[in-house]
């Protein structure tokens, strides 16, 4: 997130590079900065003449370079933008040429989405020394609950640990769909608040009461009545509430508190820093290894291996989503 302000920071300064080749398994970045570009390195008046927009799938390099190789007119630099840039990769090498003479009055910017290039190519040298390459990784998904913290925070909102984690656990690690739930968020809110469970669910639909996060919270506190009221209500949600994701979000919780029985340094930094986990939900983690110890969670994840091999159609054709996940939680609970 530095580099992408850096960048940021250098366009609006006016401090301008050739080549702009944004790449990487994280789209959200790839698209931010290639929209900033598109949206502010040329005035209105200027981009009818001097900004042209080229998608990978039909165009070709010599395309590209031609458009480059153009002087803008009437104005001091022209744009020239290249989406989903990873329809060339087989032939992106031919930019070779280009990128070691690029044309000074033109800023051409790939947006090179789900891909990198090697850095080891020729290609993706003279990129860097001529212009700039930026990587966009895929967060995991025990960065994206600080990730979205940062972004509200430098929008002046806050949010609650549990509501952040509601949206990782619904949403995944496409920052691009977090985005937009956050987006419909802050029209509804105002600058100042601290966005909580309850928001996230009165506006974007996920339970705060009845999600894998609060079912994980109910095995690891032993609060059977919970557990099982919370996977009934899957049961007659299955769409909303799939239950490979159940399955394996238990059995991933099981696996990280036989890694924490394992610590000698169980203090609440290393905890959260070996697991991968939120500071915030070490004491969920404290309560749970209390409650089982490392015998019966060798037990449970022996146990909950069979289940998710079943959740996923393997010999329990015969078994509903509810039958599944009773039988898995009388394996925990037993």
């Amino acid at each position: 997130m530095d580099e992408v302000l850096q960048i940021i920071k250098e366009i609006k300064s006016g401090n301008y590079k050739p080549i702009y080749f944004f790449m990487g398994e994280e789209p959200y970045y790839v698209d931010k900065l290639t929209e900033y570009i598109e949206d502010n390195v040329l005035t209105e008046d200027e981009k009818g003449f001097n900004q042209v927009v080229l998608y990978g799938r039909d165009t070709s390099i010599e395309d590209i370079v031609s458009n480059a190789k153009r002087y803008p007119m009437m104005a001091e630099r022209q744009v020239v933008i290249v989406k989903e840039a990873q329809e060339l990769s087989r032939n992106i090498d031919k930019l070779e040429a280009y990128a070691e003479n690029p044309q000074p009055t033109t800023v051409l910017v790939f947006a090179y989405k789900y891909k990198t290039l090697d850095k080891r190519k020729k290609i993706t040298k003279l990129l860097s020394k001529t212009g700039v390459v930026f990587e966009s990784k895929k967060l995991y998904e025990n960065q994206v609950g600080d990730w979205i913290k940062r972004v509200l925070s430098g929008q002046k909102y806050a949010i609650e640990p549990k509501a952040a984690a509601m949206l990782v656990e619904f949403l995944g690690t496409d920052l691009s769909k977090i985005s937009n739930e956050l987006d419909k968020l802050k029209i509804i809110l105002p600058q100042g608040h601290t966005i909580t469970a309850k928001d996230i669910e009165d506006n974007i639909g996920i339970s705060k009461d009845y999600n894998n996060f609060e079912l994980r919270k109910a095995i690891g506190e032993k609060n059977q009545l919970k557990a099982y009221q919370i996977i009934t209500y899957f049961s007659q949600n299955p769409k909303d509430n799939p239950i490979v994701v159940t399955t394996g979000l238990v059995f991933g919780f099981f696996s990280q508190l036989l890694q924490y029985h394992g610590l000698k340094d169980k203090s609440k930094a290393n905890v959260a820093k070996v697991l991968k986990i939120n500071p915030y939900f070490v004491s969920d983690y404290d309560v749970a290894i209390r409650n089982y110890p490392m015998k019966k969670v060798s037990a449970i994840v022996s146990a909950l291996r069979e289940v998710d091999v079943k959740s996923k159609g393997v010999g329990a054709n015969s078994l509903s989503q509810n039958d599944l996940l009773k039988e898995m939680l009388i394996h925990i609970f037993n």
